[in-house]
């Protein structure tokens, strides 16, 4: 299957983040000719700061990551079009998953989470994850990274000044219960069902979602793909906060072409 007619863009934010990470790219691809939708999590509507503030959030803590999907899936499927999808970190898994469901048009999955059964091994992933899956803490209560945390799993080798500026705008408080739903079957997909073009970032940087980890799961695709389906993947040199960095509209250049060429 191939050639991408959407001019609709839905953007898919991942984990620990505002949905505002995605405003510099929605202008960027709105000035092109696109529509682009670019909605919150369930309960994460609010600004950053204020997130931050209401700790211990009761309702981000309840979200599970089939309710996330499916209000993503929704939100797609009352489109006028099928939009193309393009998500980051978990909202890369997220893609994957709508992708699998017929729901897209093509997608671009940014330095993703891995879907089910692909063992996330890498000891920078377990560094920059582990603590929140919050076991012996209470899941009740939503996980939020501190500022060191921030550093190490999504701005390392930034200025501080930029590292801090980056946590202020846009670190909010995360489910325990999704980051856990990341290992269970809500984050499957068949690898072997026909899809739209699909293509992988991934940086050699990142030590949230390590490249390695992304090129396994791109592999796993390209092993199953049906006759017409399109995987590609692409390795850059950019850290976690590939959005955010200065290189970002090279980035969103650089997808934006693909786009077209598919």
């Amino acid at each position: 299957m191939s050639g991408i007619r959407s001019k609709t863009i839905l953007f898919v934010t991942g984990a620990f983040v505002s949905h505002y990470c995605w405003n510099d790219w929605a202008a960027f691809f709105e000035s092109n000719g696109y529509k682009t939708v670019l909605p919150s999590w369930p309960a994460k509507e609010g600004e950053p700061a204020a997130l931050r503030a209401s700790q211990p959030n009761k309702a981000i803590a309840e979200l599970r990551l089939a309710q996330v999907i499916d209000h993503y899936a929704n939100i797609a499927r009352n489109l006028p079009e099928k939009p193309i999808i393009i998500g980051h970190s978990l909202g890369g898994l997220i893609t994957q998953v709508l992708v699998n469901r017929g729901l897209s048009a093509g997608a671009i999955a940014i330095h993703s989470v891995p879907p089910q059964g692909i063992l996330p091994y890498e000891l920078n992933f377990l560094k920059s994850n582990t603590k929140a899956l919050g076991y012996f803490t209470s899941i009740d209560e939503a996980y939020l990274r501190s500022f060191p945390s921030f550093q190490f799993a999504f701005t390392n080798g930034m200025p501080l000044a930029e590292q801090q500026a980056a946590y202020d705008a846009l670190c909010i408080p995360e489910s325990k219960r999704v980051v856990r739903d990341g290992l269970t079957s809500a984050a499957a997909v068949d690898f072997s069902k026909p899809h739209p073009p699909l293509l992988f970032l991934a940086g050699t940087e990142d030590h949230c979602i390590p490249p390695t980890l992304n090129e396994r799961t791109f592999k796993k695709y390209k092993k199953n793909d049906t006759p017409g389906s399109v995987t590609e993947f692409v390795l850059k040199q950019r850290n976690h906060f590939v959005l955010g960095l200065p290189t970002w509209k090279e980035d969103a250049g650089y997808v934006l072409d693909w786009i077209k060429k598919h």
